[in-house]
């Protein structure tokens, strides 16, 4: 099975996902998403694909989260914000064939595998 997974190898839910993979007998594309940004439109297609919206999807707990007001912008000021600063999307995101998903909980993925 093909899958790929936008990884950041300092959380540990992303190390845990990219592991559940490999113990699945997956050897994933890794997209190190903070050494190689997500395109607006990778975003968008991402968050589509996983039934999710860009308020959803991003990563609350990241102080620029806050220093941006991001809890009060609209979806398109979201997106811009995070294909400018890739850190404030949620991770990891595993896509296969069978559907996309955001490993949190880490469980999710076990719907596309």
């Amino acid at each position: 099975m093909d899958a790929t997974i936008y990884h950041n190898p300092r959380c540990s839910t992303s190390r845990k996902a990219l592991e559940k993979l490999r113990d699945a007998g997956i050897d994933p594309t890794v997209v190190k998403y903070l050494d190689q940004p997500y395109t607006r439109e990778q975003l968008t297609r991402l968050f589509a694909d996983a039934g999710l919206t860009a308020a959803q999807a991003a990563r609350k707990r990241e102080a620029l989260y806050k220093e941006l007001d991001l809890a009060s912008a609209g979806e398109e000021e979201i997106l811009d914000a995070m294909v400018a600063n890739p850190v404030l999307v949620e991770r990891p995101f595993v896509v296969t064939a069978k559907g996309t998903r955001l490993a949190r909980p880490l469980d999710n993925i076990d719907e596309i595998l």
